[in-house]
């Protein structure tokens, strides 16, 4: 009778065991849940706070990250070149801000690819530059309506650097090296505070020799779009005062 009671009080304990640890293994995994969750249940997510590294992925510009923009628009055998960078006045692109002016030159250049760059200028086909016009539009964070902080329009020869372009009534000649546009120290208006980027877009006319002196010249527009970061600050972007033709 004794053996016989004993037996069951043994395997009675076997099958407890394994409860025990159960139930143990469960109360911890509450605790580390309740840890990692500091003891709340309302099942709220925390929202990382925006930063400008973000901004700046977001809105990709190859301007604000080099501190320049360069283009190639291959037409027919001919590079188009846009360059833009930003002018002493607002050298640092990582600070332009949504407040306050900033400042950029560019320039607008043709090469002729089927010729050695130090070939002979009379075996390169001619290109002549017409009016060039540059519209802008704005990208905010609130999703707010576009503004248009730079605009231009003119006859290409009235308005570039140099005071006597060479050009005929097609326009100022634009092929390298004999010619090239240059605009500087443009000036890109405030915008809403809520702005994250600014799209610049370039539209030239243009006249294209057929073959090299052969005068016989074909209508074309060369345009490029350039995105520009613009950075969160309640600050306005801080210019510098430079001469009036200074880069």
């Amino acid at each position: 009778m004794s053996t016989t009671t004993r037996r069951p009080r043994r395997r009675s304990r076997l099958l407890v065991l394994p409860a025990v640890l159960l139930l143990s293994a469960v109360l911890s995994s509450c605790s580390v849940v309740e840890d990692l969750t500091n003891g709340t249940d309302d099942g709220a997510t925390p929202t990382a706070e925006p930063t400008t590294s973000a901004t700046t992925a977001y809105y990709d510009s190859q301007f604000t990250r080099d501190g320049t923009f360069q283009s190639h628009i291959d037409m027919a055998g001919l590079d188009f070149v846009y360059t833009l960078y930003p002018t002493k006045s607002t050298p640092r692109t990582n600070e332009w801000y949504p407040l306050g002016n900033k400042y950029f030159s560019f320039t607008f250049q043709a090469y002729d690819l089927d010729q050695d760059l130090r070939a002979p200028f009379n075996t390169k086909r001619k290109v002549f530059l017409g009016r060039i016009q540059v519209t802008s539009t704005t990208t905010r964070s609130d999703g707010g309506p576009s503004e248009s902080p730079y605009s231009l329009d003119a006859d290409a020869k009235t308005i570039t650097l140099d005071p006597e372009p060479l050009g005929n009534s097609y326009g100022m000649l634009i092929t390298s090296p004999k010619g090239s546009f240059e605009l500087r120290n443009q000036q890109i208006n405030p915008t809403d505070p809520a702005t994250i980027g600014i799209d610049l877009t370039f539209t030239a006319t243009v006249r294209m020799e057929s073959s090299p002196g052969s005068n016989r010249f074909v209508e074309q527009t060369i345009t490029q779009k350039v995105p520009i970061a613009i950075f969160p600050s309640d600050e306005p972007t801080v210019a510098q005062e430079i001469p009036v033709n200074a880069n």
